[in-house]
């Protein structure tokens, strides 16, 4: 059975290592960790096909700006028939505190646009994992929060090894157990949220 992981982000080097970028970022270390080949441009994404253990799976990146995101996604889920069960979606989230990881299938968006798109054309019944990117200081612009960089990457990279050592849980529908490894014992600050 097919597996679509997808990555929320903006295309372009000015948006590489952002906040709302870290849907990117982690589907590019699955890529570099599990040997996938280099990613190819098709039906307005970066897609790269492969194997993760026995699990046949897609990467991909929407190569449009996060608010169209749902666009592309439809096309590879169209074109592959690939079950809404079978989608997970990485994405940024404000309302969690900064390197914590939440799974849930379905539900709102919580104003995520890159969300509300691929909402609008697949519905919601699908997998997303919130990574937490935290919540803007009183008075700081959520916008300029969410597109500006990480400062503390280390521990963004930190829990995104953590994901990918235990990514293989998602398929084996062992989600919440995938939830409680990637927890880390450590709590996280990024200096300015």
């Amino acid at each position: 059975m097919l597996h679509l992981l997808v990555g929320l982000g903006n295309p372009g080097k000015g948006y590489e290592l952002t906040r709302h970028n870290v849907g990117f970022m982690i589907i590019d270390a699955l890529m570099h960790h599990f040997l996938f080949p280099d990613f190819k441009k098709k039906h307005n994404a970066l897609i790269s096909s492969g194997s993760i253990q026995s699990y046949k799976v897609i990467l991909a990146k929407p190569y449009t700006f996060m608010n169209n995101s749902g666009a592309p996604i439809s096309s590879i889920v169209k074109l592959y028939k690939i079950p809404l069960d079978n989608i997970i979606v990485f994405h940024d989230e404000t309302d969690i505190d900064f390197c914590t990881i939440r799974i849930k299938k379905g539900g709102g968006n919580a104003g995520h646009n890159g969300l509300k798109s691929i909402d609008t054309l697949l519905g919601r019944d699908y997998w997303r994992i919130r990574f937490g990117i935290g919540h803007p200081s009183n008075g700081y612009d959520l916008s300029h929060h969410v597109l500006s960089q990480f400062n503390n990457l280390n521990a963004v990279n930190n829990t995104i090894s953590n994901i990918i050592e235990h990514i293989s849980l998602l398929f084996e529908n062992d989600k919440s157990i995938f939830k409680n490894k990637v927890k880390d014992l450590i709590k996280y600050t990024d200096i300015s949220s």
